[in-house]
């Protein structure tokens, strides 16, 4: 038998690959560099006399960082260090309850759904066919005083009197959060899921591993990085999230970090203050995107080492 070849990709075909790559990178770096750099002219701007307001300054050698550097103390030691923390706490119970909601479904649709398969990942994607704010709407409508919520809750004898949960409630704000952004959790898991050999189940049972054993043995440490990409992809928008306090709360001691931020750019006098917040913002996440790049990293090396 002779060596099997392995077939070679050619500087040609790099060539080409990269020629029908350009035109998307390009698009989707335009996309991206000229709106951010527009936000870091804006929050180093300076006021023009007789203007409260800063305007844009394009040129980097004329930027300011007194504004900046004024937001940070305020994220840092005032208050708006407290609703970052609330932000950040909210995000961290949300993405606990979409993994204890998510991996089971994410489990049963990869790993046991058969003819089923097809009518779970139909209603997993069917949210997307409606606008995020449509959703929430349809929650206000819900959580009103006398929507169905309160009377299910009254009629199980859990609620004496209807509750108002549209009026700070952090409650509220979580479970829309987790409603919100579940899908974004789920389909990835299922992808990841999904791609486990079911040989290595097979030969886990072979050697005597019961399927709780095989589980923990074989299923969740191949899916952990799996946990890891939808953990990034529903945290990362979920951090400039202002539709689900705005609308199922609208009050300042539920506030979440992308609603100062739209205070600041549209509601207010301080533009500078709003755009200061989002390069802390993109600061903080680029440290949890670094992480997962590194993450993800070992764990490929590992796997080419095994």
């Amino acid at each position: 038998m002779g060596r099997r070849s392995t077939p070679r990709t050619t500087h040609r075909d790099q060539g080409l690959w990269a020629a029908l790559a350009l035109p998307g990178t390009a698009w989707l770096l335009v996309l991206f560099v000229v709106p951010f750099y527009a936000v870091i002219a804006v929050a180093f701007g300076r006021p023009r006399p007789g203007e409260r307001a800063a305007r844009p300054i394009w040129n980097p050698l004329r930027w300011q960082a007194t504004a900046f550097t004024s937001v940070l103390h305020r994220v840092f030691g005032g208050a708006l260090g407290q609703v970052f923390v609330r932000t950040f706490s909210y995000v961290v119970i949300t993405i606990v309850l979409c993994f204890l909601i998510g991996y089971p479904v994410a489990y049963y649709a990869a790993r046991k759904a058969k003819r089923s398969r097809g009518l779970v990942l139909l209603l997993l994607v069917l949210p997307f066919w409606i606008s995020y704010l449509m959703r929430m709407l349809a929650w206000v409508n819900l959580l009103q005083r006398d929507g169905y919520v309160n009377r299910f809750l009254q009629w199980i004898h859990l609620l004496g009197s209807p509750r108002n949960w549209l009026t700070g409630d952090p409650i509220t704000v979580v479970l829309g959060l987790v409603y919100g952004y579940i899908p974004f959790f789920i389909l990835p898991l299922y992808a990841a899921l999904e791609r486990i050999d079911g040989r290595y189940l097979e030969a886990a049972r072979d050697l005597g591993a019961g399927p709780g054993a095989a589980f923990w043995k074989v299923t969740w440490p191949l899916s952990r990085q799996g946990c890891l990409a939808a953990g990034v992809i529903t945290v990362l928008p979920m951090f400039g999230d202002y539709y689900t306090n705005g609308y199922l709360s609208g009050s300042p001691k539920t506030e979440m970090i992308g609603n100062q931020i739209t205070f600041y750019l549209q509601g207010s006098s301080q533009p500078q203050t709003g755009a200061s917040l989002v390069l802390v913002l993109s600061a903080l996440l680029v440290v949890l995107m670094g992480y997962y790049l590194v993450s993800t990293s070992r764990a490929a090396r590992s796997m080419v080492a095994k």
